[in-house]
């Protein structure tokens, strides 16, 4: 997952938000990002759309204590706990979000509003119930890290025995803009403020692994790419991106795990 999932950036700043370590005002700013306007339509007490810092305020009074993050793919229904109409609007974002300490869980639509060479996102958070249970497939920080080392040496090995330039100073320059640009839109934070650091390096090593899965899978890497090639590809690098999408939702949801576990 090479851009930033907006589920992480509400999931983590609405933490924050929650824990008293953000303002309103830096969540709702860090959130939206590069989008025009995020509304939550659907909260228990609200009867129409209403933004994020009110939105997030109702959750702390409806007894929400943290959110998690899952990002679910065909056959892989990560972070997921039912029911069945929550994974399926789940599943077609690849997103969402989940309420510890209530039964809800909110999926982004996104639309695109404006003109032509002016056009901007707007995201509606649909607010849905949810099945209290263990989320699908999710590991701990420590597991995630541990998988995701074995991950990049499989990664860059397969890159190598397809003649993919993906482990050099292409994918290094690639890297480097897609880290920028993320920490600029965040101002400057990988996380929200309160994440372990451990949660920061799995992140960042998350979204490494999976750009070197998405330089193999671009044509104009390596020379002329087949049809067969790319499907080989694919193929070879799927368990790859999987355990990349496991340690993002890992990395995201640590917050609220250490919660639980009374760390903090």
């Amino acid at each position: 997952m090479l851009s930033e999932p907006r589920s992480g950036r509400l999931a983590a700043w609405g933490n924050a938000l929650l824990a008293g370590i953000a303002s309103p005002d830096d969540a709702v700013h860090a959130i939206v990002g590069e989008d025009a306007v995020h509304r939550v339509e659907g909260l228990p007490g609200e009867s129409g759309p209403v933004g994020l810092s009110l939105a997030l305020g109702r959750l702390r009074a409806l007894k929400v204590t943290g959110l998690r993050v899952a990002l679910p793919a065909p056959g892989h229904p990560l972070g997921l706990s039912g029911p069945p109409e929550f994974n399926a609007r789940a599943l077609e974002a690849e997103e969402a979000v989940i309420c510890h300490g209530a039964a809800l869980g909110l999926v982004p639509e996104v639309y695109e509003a404006g003109p032509s060479g002016d056009v901007h996102a707007e995201v509606v958070w649909r607010v849905l119930p949810v099945r209290e249970a263990p989320p699908a497939d999710v590991p701990s920080l420590g597991e995630a890290e541990r998988e995701l080392a074995e991950a990049l040496r499989e990664a860059t090995q397969v890159l190598s025995r397809l003649d993919v330039a993906g482990s050099g100073p292409v994918a290094e320059a690639a890297i480097d803009a897609y880290r920028a640009r993320v920490e600029a839109a965040a101002g400057g934070e990988v996380l929200a403020p309160g994440y372990p650091a451990r949660a920061v390096r799995v992140l960042e090593l998350a979204r490494r692994v999976s750009l070197l899965v998405s330089l193999a899978s671009e044509n104009g890497h390596g020379g002329a790419v087949s049809a067969s090639e790319m499907a080989g590809r694919g193929e070879a690098l799927r368990p790859v991106e999987r355990t990349a999408r496991r340690a993002v939702v890992a990395a995201y949801n640590s917050y609220v795990e250490e919660r639980e576990r009374g760390v903090r």
